[in-house]
């Protein structure tokens, strides 16, 4: 086994493992809490990206649990959970808490609590649901994913783009053939404010021609540095050379992509139909989760906020949608559960994934299969 070393408290069962066995993967069956204290020393500060989707407290029953506990039972579970997790996040880790409107308000305050309120990134709004509901009062078609990290500026240089727009990548292009690639250019003057003498001169372009800042601007470089970058190719003139300088902005030295917003709507992150028609597919005898994340919900979350090889964790794994997309992703994870379905829902899909299974993220991302993951069970 690679990594947890607490072998006292665990145990690696072969017969639920598939693939290969020198992983960092792991699928482990038993009370979080036990699951949780058992490999604290081994992950310490080590989990790039934590994701929990708890039982709401909504009074619901569903097929593999009933969701109707005592408020303040809820909260004291929940907390005891959520001080654990935070012992795992990495500096510039975050954690993305799954909730719905039962319990959200008093589920913020709790983790305010536990990460502090400073530490608090945003709230996600998610569109869970396209139908309209109309048993009740309001349609209620979103649900909420509360994020928060240790450092908030440490997870602001770790955090990644989201994919670029078809109009974003629209911008850069070629026009002189560089060899650098495609660019866009921008403006070469800005406001003279707080300018220096230094950076009020006429350039002279390559044709000869004359340019001045125009009226309450001045140029954003000096005119030695001007002259040097002219000389580098990194100012353009225009097609014709007779152009405003513009400098040019290499898409290979820009993280090109889009900012993540807070509303995420079901064409971009599935909907928990969606999710579920993808679990009786693979579980077509079986009773399957009423409300499963789908995978492009889960893929989004590991985009902004980890990179090939990161360790993610869930302790709440449910259907196993966690765990199949990290390792689709390439990430490594571990992922417990204490119900019965870990074996016969979340294991299963994984060794569905590791064989190629087609299903959720897994032709946009061309999918072909590989990999593996240990099945750990709590000794006692």
């Amino acid at each position: 086994m690679a990594l947890i070393k607490s072998e006292t408290d665990l145990q690696k069962v072969d017969k639920y493992s598939h693939g290969e066995s020198n992983t960092d993967n792991f699928i482990i069956k038993g009370d979080n809490n036990l699951v949780l204290d058992a490999i604290l020393n081994d992950y310490k500060s080590c989990v790039q990206c934590i994701y929990i989707d708890p039982p709401y407290n909504n009074k619901e029953e569903y097929n593999h649990y009933k969701d109707d506990k005592d408020h303040k039972t809820w909260l004291n579970e929940v907390k005891q959970i959520l001080v654990k997790l935070r012992k795992f996040l990495s500096d510039d880790g975050s954690i993305w808490i799954s909730i719905d409107d039962s319990e959200l308000h008093y589920l913020k305050v709790l983790a305010d609590e536990v990460f502090g309120r400073s530490n608090f990134i945003h709230t996600i709004v998610w569109q869970h649901r396209k139908s309209r509901e109309n048993r009740r009062i309001f349609s209620n078609n979103h649900e909420y994913i509360l994020v928060y990290s240790k450092d908030p500026n440490l997870f602001k240089k770790k955090r990644n783009l989201l994919d670029p727009s078809e109009e974003q990548l629209s911008r850069y292009k070629n026009p002189d053939n560089d060899p650098r690639g495609r660019w866009q250019s921008v403006s070469a003057n800005v406001q003279a404010g707080h300018a220096s003498k230094s950076q009020f001169y006429t350039i002279t372009a390559p044709n000869g021609k004359k340019h001045d800042p125009p009226n309450g601007r001045c140029w954003v470089y000096n005119e030695n540095r001007m002259k040097k970058e002219i000389a580098s190719n990194n100012i353009w003139f225009g097609i014709d050379g007779n152009g405003v300088p513009r400098i040019k902005k290499f898409m290979k030295d820009k993280k090109v992509g889009l900012n993540p917003e807070t509303l995420w709507d079901s064409s971009f992150s599935g909907t928990t139909k969606s999710a579920k028609k993808h679990l009786l597919k693979m579980f077509p005898e079986s009773k399957v989760f009423d409300t499963p994340k789908p995978e492009e919900l889960i893929e989004n979350i590991l985009k902004i906020s980890t990179d090939e090889g990161d360790l993610v964790l869930d302790c709440f794994l449910g259907s196993g949608t966690t765990a199949a997309v990290a390792h689709k992703m390439n990430r490594k994870y571990i992922g417990v559960e204490v119900g019965d379905h870990v074996i016969d829902i979340a294991t299963t899909r994984l060794k569905k994934v590791i064989e190629g299974e087609k299903g959720g993220i897994s032709k946009s991302i061309q999918w072909e299969g590989g990999g593996g993951f240990n099945f750990l069970e709590v000794f006692n």
